[in-house]
């Protein structure tokens, strides 16, 4: 078959047409064309342009680079010279000369869309979340071809979300296929954390419009923020297809991929990503998350250190390295961290991560004053945003008591789906609850699996509030349902969480603590189930939450009243449950089971139905991955030093125990309420 060659051409702008055409379906002949342009014309900026585009799709990185770089420097007014020289600079992981470029390009041409998106695309790898927000408003601004949807685009831009909200929705009224618009109003909705509206709408502008990348990613994220892994590696797939080199869509994947416990392929995409993009802080921090998953601690420390050289402002990285509750602080580390806090351009969250890290590095040397300080500091700054009512919850827990009678339960017996193989544990964070699922796991018929969000996901569906301050249906709601829904929920979970079962053993772990809210619903849809309450003294359970920055869900723990308040309003709660359905939930205490292992483990595989098995008190020799806070620790044996460490602290500590009220003098019975 002969070889296609370009034609002769008559004139340069012919040439350079002709040039044009061939750079999306035929880059190597683009090439050669624009090099026989360069022969006739040297210096041409337009045969650079196209040289440097040509070189760069077909990977010629490092060349394109070249090329491109002599363009911009020869032509600093040129935006598509910025831009294409961006876009070489990011193919070459070379982020932070790429967001150079790319405000070159952006500040020559404001509307260029293009420019925005890899300007939010390139901030958002090198970390600057605050930057790469703003940047994509500004493209989903450029976007915008109506006056109606360039206005609203500026309202987004200026963080006026009401009012983008209020013409978005004015506008979707006339014109409701309008994908710009419907994606402008889902990036509205996400803001605003109305995560589940901005499914929806992605959803659509997908379906209406397959090929809009900027939206599928959106999408794909919005799905990942709400816990649905499989349909975001699905979306991320589709990305992957069609631009399978893009390190946004990688570091998408492999984040899903830990949601469902696949650190092992998350791992090799990030190393295969790092490889080629070296210069990502959040994605070395993200690799270090999933090396601690698989116990690879000297890598995963490496990770995170290397986070931190690149960007050492990023206090997440030096709170990931605290986390490890086993890696000790060098006087160099604290020195670093200081400084970065005695900066006053750095973001809230970078702050309070610091804090929370110096709070575990003073604690370590035993400077507790100074420890409690930091730790008080970050806290508040948390709690600043937090949104959290204490009130709020205790009124809950009076809706759930009211609900859940004994007589309710009675006249629905047997009602949900018999199938026997959850266990939940439940409880408060940091009362032992990744130890319980250690042992438990080391059973050879128990699989073990991570903090499940699938029963806190039914009860919100079925209370259907859209936004913060609307009442809630559940778990009224429950009134209304036949039987058969019951049972139906029930199956419902099970499929949900069959993606996190690998090991076909007869029975799984579902640890996430906040599941105790939830012990009358769990009876209901799966009433064969085992339901266990972790329990540990609760100065001691609460300051170690105090102490603890999590990352979402608990935004209790930042405040010593809040936090002792909750674990009044759940032992409220537990007490009531085992009033109603007595022998249903099995306690363990966790000083108990540090004092007495093999007791106490006989008594839990007893309640579970199961016999005895030795390898459960070896459960540090378990290699599974294990992705909560205590990871590092429940791979050693039980150490009995750590169960007192809160009365380091008990100078401090008034607010608590005031807090806690009728529930401390009794531990680890419950008053009576």
């Amino acid at each position: 078959m002969a070889r296609e060659v370009p034609g002769p051409v008559g004139t340069l702008s012919a040439a350079l047409a002709n040039a044009a055409k061939l750079l999306k379906v035929k880059p190597a002949f683009a090439e050669e064309q624009a090099r026989e342009i360069l022969k006739a014309a040297p210096g041409n900026g337009q045969a650079l342009l196209l040289l440097g585009s040509a070189q760069r799709r077909q990977r010629k990185t490092a060349a394109a680079v070249e090329t491109l770089k002599l363009l911009a420097e020869t032509s600093p007014k040129s935006a598509p010279a910025q831009f294409e020289y961006g876009l070489a600079l990011a193919e070459a992981g070379q982020c932070d000369e790429a967001i150079d470029a790319l405000h070159r390009a952006v500040a020559l041409e404001p509307g260029h869309a293009s420019a925005w998106r890899e300007l939010g695309d390139q901030k958002a790898l090198t970390g600057d979340d605050h930057g790469a927000v703003e940047a994509y408003a500004h493209h989903i601004q450029a976007s915008a071809n109506d006056p109606q949807l360039r206005a609203a685009g500026q309202a987004l831009c200026e963080n006026r979300l009401a009012v983008a909200e209020h013409m978005l929705r004015a506008f979707l009224r006339e014109n409701p296929t309008d994908v710009s618009a419907i994606r402008m109003l889902a990036e509205t909705g996400s803001r605003l954390g109305r995560y589940e509206d901005a499914e929806h709408l992605l959803a659509r502008c997908v379906e209406l419009a397959p090929g809009f990348t900027a939206a599928r990613h959106n999408y794909a994220s919005v799905l990942y923020r709400q816990n649905k892994p499989l349909e975001a590696i699905a979306q991320a797939d589709i990305l992957l297809k069609d631009d399978p080199r893009n390190p946004g869509h990688r570091a998408l994947k492999a984040a899903a991929l830990g949601q469902i416990g696949e650190y092992a392929r998350a791992v090799e995409i990030y190393e295969n990503l790092l490889a080629t993009h070296p210069g990502q802080p959040k994605a070395w921090m993200s690799y270090g998350h999933a090396l601690k998953a698989l116990g690879r601690h000297n890598e995963c420390v490496a990770a995170y250190r290397k986070s931190i050289a690149l960007l050492p402002s990023l206090g997440e990285a030096y709170w990931s390295l605290a986390n490890l509750k086993t890696f000790r602080f060098t006087d160099q580390d604290v020195a670093a961290m200081r400084d970065q806090l005695a900066r006053s351009d750095i973001a809230d969250e970078d702050r309070y991560h610091l804090d929370f890290a110096l709070g575990k590095a003073f604690e370590d040397a035993g400077k507790f004053d100074v420890s409690f300080q930091h730790y008080a500091k970050g806290n508040a700054l948390r709690r600043a945003g937090a949104g959290y009512d204490a009130g709020e919850f205790a009124e809950h827990v009076q809706r759930l008591k009211a609900q859940f009678t004994a007589e309710f339960l009675r006249d629905r017996s047997a009602v949900g789906c018999n199938a026997p193989d959850p266990i939940f544990i439940v409880g408060l964070p940091r009362a032992g609850s990744t130890l319980l699922e250690q042992i438990l796991s080391s059973h050879s018929a128990i699989e073990g699996t991570m903090e499940l969000p699938d029963i806190i996901a039914i009860a919100r569906r079925l209370g259907g509030k859209k936004r913060h301050g609307e009442a809630s249906a559940y778990p009224s709601i429950l009134n209304t349902l036949d039987r058969g829904m019951f049972a139906a929920l029930g199956e419902e979970y099970l499929a949900r969480t069959r993606i996190h079962r690998k090991l076909s053993r007869p029975y799984f772990i579902d640890k996430m603590p906040n599941n105790f809210v939830h012990v009358g619903l769990i009876h209901l849809i799966l009433p064969n189930a085992k339901i266990i309450d972790a329990r540990r003294h609760p100065l001691g359970c609460c300051f170690s939450c105090f102490k603890q920055h999590f990352a979402r869900g608990q935004a209790f723990t930042y405040s010593l009243d809040d936090i002792g308040r909750y674990y009044a309003s759940y032992v409220e709660l537990m007490a009531h449950y085992d009033a109603v359905l007595p022998g249903r939930v099995h306690r363990v205490i966790y000083e108990r089971l540090v004092a007495d292992p093999e007791a106490e483990v006989r008594r839990l595989l007893a309640y579970c139905g199961l016999p005895f098995e030795d390898r459960c008190l070896r459960f540090y020799e378990n290699e599974r991955a294990v992705r909560t806070a205590s990871s590092e620790q429940v791979r050693q044996p039980i150490f009995k030093d750590a169960v007192e460490h809160w009365q380091n602290f008990e100078p401090w500590l008034e607010p608590l125990k005031s807090a806690l009220g009728l529930v401390l003098e009794p531990y680890p019975a419950a008053p009576t309420f």
